[in-house]
């Protein structure tokens, strides 16, 4: 296996950390696989990049045969589009190394949990592209290839999650012509990859009303959608499972989530196989 890491330069002297899990490929079996690979993008309100939505998750997945990056985004005091413009580079450095990494380039999907749920479909939908085309970087060249969503902060409306606005955006966290165009129900269109989101119904941080937008707002674009709504679990529950409980005030060991894995695991390779 590979084990990768490196350093994407944010615009505004930052550094954002990219860490690859790379299966290797063998004679014994398909020594030229190109595999379905995953950026994953924690959530931690734009102030920190969670532990619990990281590795374990990619671990996960890795076990499952798909190649996983993890990316360490810039975070408080930086602002945006800082952490933007570094998920854009960590998804063209996916794909310029498509062949030692054994990636199929045209399956690159990006996860995101909570605020991290946020940055990926701000680098999936429309609302991103005029500020990744800023920074020198093309958004249909980096666009990913599935959007998979963890309880995202998805509107900049009434139903915002605050805190999170107000680590991303700083002083122009009440700028309304930002807000919108960072509200991400508001830039669904016919670029949209295909989505995956899940979410509980109990959620008090990032209410589930941000995801009914979001799949409304699918419906509307004509961009397909599978959505699971379970009944009972705080936010931030990551994998739901011991594994991923601790001591944060949302590491619960919820039952009824802990099929997301395998229930995203399906959808992906559905869509990749219609593809």
């Amino acid at each position: 296996m590979q084990y990768i890491e490196r350093t994407i330069a944010g615009i505004d002297g930052s550094e954002a950390r990219f860490i690859g899990y790379v299966a290797d490929n063998s004679p014994e079996m398909d020594p030229a696989r190109r595999r379905t690979s995953i950026l994953i993008l924690p959530g931690g309100g734009y102030a920190m990049t969670s532990d619990r939505e990281s590795e374990p998750v990619a671990l996960r997945f890795l076990g499952r045969g798909f190649n996983v990056f993890v990316l360490r985004y810039s975070v408080r005091p930086s602002r945006y589009p800082v952490a933007l413009v570094e998920a854009g580079e960590a998804m063209r450095l996916i794909r310029a190394h498509a062949d030692e990494w054994h990636v199929d380039p045209q399956r690159v999907a990006v996860l995101g949990f909570s605020a991290g749920g946020h940055l990926a479909a701000n680098l999936a939908t429309a609302a991103g592209d005029e500020d990744l085309r800023a920074h020198g970087l093309n958004p249909d060249e980096v666009r990913p290839d599935a959007l998979m969503l963890a309880y995202p902060v998805v509107t900049s409306g009434p139903l915002a999650h605050r805190g999170s606005f107000r680590c991303l955006l700083g002083e122009r966290a009440d700028d309304e012509e930002l807000l919108e165009r960072l509200s991400i129900e508001r830039h669904i269109d016919a670029k949209t990859p295909p989505v995956f989101v899940w979410h509980t119904m109990t959620d008090t941080s990032v209410p589930v009303e941000n995801t009914l937008m979001l799949i409304g707002a699918c419906r509307d674009a004509d961009v397909s959608v599978e959505a699971h709504l379970f009944p009972e679990g705080s936010h931030g529950l990551s994998l739901g499972d011991e594994e991923t409980a601790g001591a944060s005030r949302y590491a619960h060991v919820v039952e009824c989530v802990q099929s997301w894995p395998q229930l995203a695991e399906a959808w992906l390779r559905r869509t990749f196989a219609a593809s």
